[in-house]
């Protein structure tokens, strides 16, 4: 390997395995190297204008990670919200991901992704910032995630909603108020009010 290369490739791990290719320019590389590395499998394109290092260690959580870079004002929520927090016996088939309504939904070849379209004061309620392995991922509290989960009940399944529901409270010390806080404004404090009084 080239010195050059070398130098590319620790540029890479100093960035947490992912960099923007405006940024790798800006570094002061030239495009030929990273054309070599990509050639040589120890850099791959990810999305356009975003590359990561081939056997790089993304931590517990490596499609959160690069669907988030990828859609960088997705949030994610629903079935991939709960599997972050342990909160489901579900294994997501893809990446759940709210963006704001009537906005463009980012082309993404991998991870797979599932775009939900939120209205705006339901789109920002909630948000957590996390960070994994160097980078920071959006993902809605469990609170949130829950009447996320029984507004759109219909599309991931009610069972899935009410488990998680009964879950929250009972192991994860999640307050009745504070889920109730969100359903009202995910207008399903409804649905969530009765379920709530039979269980506690």
């Amino acid at each position: 390997m080239t010195a050059k290369l070398q130098n590319l490739i620790d540029y890479f791990k100093c960035h947490n395995g992912i960099v923007r290719f405006a940024a790798i320019i800006q570094a002061g590389f030239h495009p030929d190297i990273l054309k070599a590395a990509e050639k040589e499998n120890r850099i791959e394109k990810m999305s356009r204008g975003l590359y990561r290092l081939t056997d790089y260690n993304y931590g517990s959580h490596p499609d959160l990670v690069e669907a988030s870079l990828q859609a960088p004002r997705g949030i994610i929520c629903l079935i991939s919200a709960l599997a972050f927090h342990e909160a489901t016996t579900e294994i997501p088939k893809h990446v759940d991901m709210a963006i704001p309504r009537k906005t463009h939904a980012n082309r993404i070849q991998y991870p797979p992704v599932k775009f939900y379209r939120f209205a705006p004061e339901v789109w920002t309620a909630g948000v957590g910032e996390y960070e994994i392995e160097g980078q920071k991922i959006k993902v809605y509290s469990l609170a949130k995630t829950i009447a996320d989960c029984f507004k759109f009940r219909n599309k991931i399944g009610a069972n899935v909603a009410l488990d998680a529901l009964k879950l929250a409270i009972n192991e994860k010390n999640i307050k009745p108020k504070e889920i109730m806080q969100y359903a009202k404004i995910c207008r399903v404090d409804g649905i969530i009010k009765p379920i709530l009084e039979a269980i506690i």
